[in-house]
C-alpha cells in the first residue's frame, strides 16, 4: 500500500521508500500518523511524500469519524473506541480532548483542550466546563492518550477526573467516561470502576 501511495511522487523508487519508512516507522499505521518533520528524516522522502502519507492518514481519521460525528456515541462503544484509536493511539506527546455530547448523548464536538509531554498533559476542569456550557453540552467524556502505550490510569489521572466531575455536577453535566488510549488498547473509567 505504501509503494502505491508514493507512485504518486516522481522519481521516486518506491520499493525501498516503503522498505525504509516500515523499517524506521514499524507499522503502515505508525508511517501515516507520523510527524511530517519524522518523515522528512527518512532518506529520500520529501514533502510531495510526506503529504501523499498525511492525506491518507486524514482521510482515514474523516472516515472513521464519520462514524461518531452526530450520532449517539454510547450506543455504539465500538466506533467510538476505533474513532479515538485513530486519532490518538500513535501520538507522541500525551494530548487531552473532551467529547462534548447533546441530551441525545450525540457528539456535538471533539476537542483537544490540551497538548503535554510524553508523560504529563496539564488539565484545567473550570476550562472544560465552561467550554461544555458554550456548547450547551449536557454530558461530556474526556480521553487522554498514553503515548507509552499503557492505558493504565496514575492517580494524577483519577484525581483530574474526580475534579472534572465535580466541576461538571456543579452545572448539571454528566461526566459519562474518561478513556485511556494506548497503543491499540484502551482503559474506560467508567467500565473499571473509577467513576
Amino acid at each position: 500500500m505504501l509503494e502505491v501511495i508514493l507512485f504518486t511522487v516522481p522519481r521516486c523508487d518506491t520499493k525501498q521508500r516503503a522498505r525504509d519508512l516500515l523499517a524506521r516507522f514499524g507499522s503502515f499505521a505508525r508511517v501515516i500518523a507520523a510527524p511530517v518533520p519524522d518523515l522528512l528524516a527518512v532518506d529520500g522522502v520529501g514533502e510531495a511524500a510526506a503529504v501523499m502519507l498525511k492525506l491518507v492518514h486524514a482521510a482515514a481519521v474523516r472516515l472513521i469519524s464519520a462514524e461518531v460525528v452526530g450520532k449517539p456515541v454510547l450506543s455504539n462503544w465500538d466506533r467510538l473506541m476505533a474513532y479515538l484509536n485513530a486519532e490518538l493511539s500513535r501520538e507522541l506527546v500525551e494530548q487531552f480532548r473532551v467529547l462534548y455530547l447533546d441530551n441525545r448523548n450525540r457528539l456535538l464536538a471533539d476537542e483537544a483542550q490540551q497538548r503535554g509531554t510524553v508523560n504529563h498533559t496539564p488539565v484545567y476542569p473550570r476550562e472544560v466546563a465552561k467550554r461544555a456550557l458554550e456548547l450547551h453540552a449536557t454530558a461530556l467524556i474526556v480521553v487522554h492518550n498514553h503515548p507509552s502505550g499503557d492505558p493504565t490510569p496514575s492517580r494524577d489521572d483519577i484525581a483530574m477526573t474526580q475534579q472534572i466531575k465535580a466541576a461538571a455536577e456543579a452545572l448539571s453535566i454528566v461526566l459519562h467516561d474518561h478513556v485511556i488510549v494506548g497503543n491499540g488498547r484502551w482503559l474506560s473509567f467508567h467500565q473499571e470502576g473509577l467513576l
